[in-house]
């Protein structure tokens, strides 16, 4: 499986959100965008790692890691692997006493681990060229990304395509990767309902 190094660019919240969060990864050797949508636990579990904060008590994830920490195991890297109806899928690559072994996961909580282990993230490049974002001045700038359409998605959805896209364009210049990936999804619907 072919798959691009990422790193954590940030979390996103929006009133609207019912509590959940978008996680962004953004590829180390690109400019593409992964936004994907996690629980607020989740995102605490994130964000309080990466502030080095240290709660009085383990957390799951914190449990986790001194239970991998025990066996004499260490998490290599952890992969998203697979985009299946609209659900992202990872998994964790341990390595330890015994023959390495890959456990499936949820992305939210394989970046979890590996931000508690310093352990590189990466995604497929399946999945990041399906679900991923390039920001609109970087698209610009960006040679190799296809701007063009086929002629009748054009013809047969131009003006719920064009109003789609500025939306998302918009979405992503105020970071509400949230909605952005929303909008990314029914643009997809509608490109393949063509």
């Amino acid at each position: 499986m072919e798959k691009v190094q990422v790193d954590i660019l940030g979390l996103s919240t929006s009133p609207s959100s019912g509590g959940a969060y978008a996680l962004i990864l953004k590829e180390i050797s690109g400019n593409r965008r992964l936004p994907i949508i996690i629980g607020g636990f989740e995102a605490q579990a994130i964000a309080i790692e990466m502030e080095g904060i240290k709660p009085p008590r383990p957390l799951t994830h914190d449990l986790l890691r001194n239970i991998i920490d025990t066996f004499g195991a260490s998490i290599q890297d952890v992969c998203i692997s697979d985009l299946r109806d609209g659900t992202f899928y990872a998994k964790i690559n341990l390595e330890g006493s015994s023959s390495p072994q890959e456990v499936d996961s949820r992305p939210s909580d394989a970046i979890a681990l590996a931000v508690r282990f310093g352990a590189p993230i990466f995604v497929a490049d399946a999945v990041m060229a399906e679900a991923g974002i390039v920001p609109e001045e970087e698209e610009e700038s960006s040679p190799d990304v296809e701007k063009a359409k086929p002629a009748e998605t054009v013809k047969k959805h131009l003006s719920k395509l064009e109003q789609l896209q500025a939306s998302l364009k918009e979405a992503i210049e105020k970071e509400d990767y949230e909605k952005a990936a929303k909008l990314r999804d029914e643009i997809r619907k509608l490109q393949m309902g063509a």
